[in-house]
């Protein structure tokens, strides 16, 4: 039942798409003033029609939800995708590519390591009469 609603549906889609790409252009766009400002509108055929295609999708729209929601329950889908607490500690399953995750905090180490020794200072150019001076004496 539900897939001949869902054929249905589709074939009233494709023709209502059809019915109105094949109506007339009257210029009557939002603020533009002109075609759709007289008093009473005509109505023509393929007006009628894409009126008839339109009631008739939403028809369908409104059967197809009705059915798909028929069977699903009352329940929530909050109510369903809630965890349950465990019973107890299972072992961890084994995970394809566990290797290749970041460290965890259970793999940190206990104390941090020892800071590195500060490199020695460079030793100082030697100079000729300890004036500091590059220069040498003339």
């Amino acid at each position: 039942m539900e897939t001949v609603i869902l054929t249905v549906h589709l074939i009233l889609a494709l023709l209502l798409i059809g019915v109105v790409l094949l109506q007339r252009n009257e210029g009557g766009a939002l603020l533009s003033g002109g075609g759709n400002m007289q008093a009473r509108g005509q109505a023509t055929a393929l007006t009628k029609l894409t009126w008839v295609f339109a009631a008739a999708f939403i028809a369908t729209s409104i059967t197809l939800t009705v059915l798909g929601t028929r069977g699903a329950g009352t329940g929530s889908v909050v109510d369903t995708a809630a965890p349950s607490a465990p019973a107890s500690e299972a072992p961890a399953p084994v995970v394809p590519g566990a290797d290749l995750l970041p460290p965890g905090p259970a793999d940190a180490p206990a104390a941090p390591p020892a800071p590195a020794p500060a490199p020695a200072p460079a030793p100082a150019p030697a100079s000729g009469d300890g004036s500091g001076d590059s220069k040498p004496a003339p």
